[in-house]
């Protein structure tokens, strides 16, 4: 069972919400996914004492949260998947991403991620009620 900081990616099907990216890096992707252009002030909460989480929340917040308007290129395009959120449950994981992977292929925190080209190939092919199904091998 999923855990808020246990590094793990959660087993199960997570269907894709939405698209966010950074349009002053990426051009607007091709999905028939909702995509919208990510903003400097955006953030998500990954407090589980938080009514917010699981939640966007400005990157201001008081409570721990995840700045996604970040330094590195991870979430130059980043999928908003619905892990944990209806119904939300304290403590069973927050921004579960599917995202674009570093360079070398470190780990996530608990996130999908895979690289830019890759995720150029996918978006345009993807259904809007696309699922990702995690499985253990």
């Amino acid at each position: 069972m999923k855990r808020e900081g246990d590094l793990k990616t959660p087993v199960g099907s997570l269907k894709i919400c939405s698209v966010r990216f950074r349009a002053d890096r990426l051009r607007r992707p091709g999905s028939v996914i909702r995509t919208q252009a990510l903003r400097p002030d955006q953030g998500w909460c990954d407090d589980p004492e938080s009514g917010m989480y699981n939640r966007p929340v400005p990157d201001a917040f008081g409570g721990s949260h995840e700045t996604l308007w970040r330094q590195d290129h991870v979430y130059d395009c980043l999928l908003i998947t619905d892990q944990n959120s209806r119904p939300r449950v304290r403590g069973r994981g927050s921004a579960i991403f599917f995202h674009l992977a570093r360079e070398e292929f470190s780990g996530t925190e608990g996130c999908i991620a895979i690289s830019a080209s890759d995720m150029r190939r996918l978006l345009p092919r993807l259904a809007r009620n696309v699922r990702l199904v995690v499985a253990r091998i």
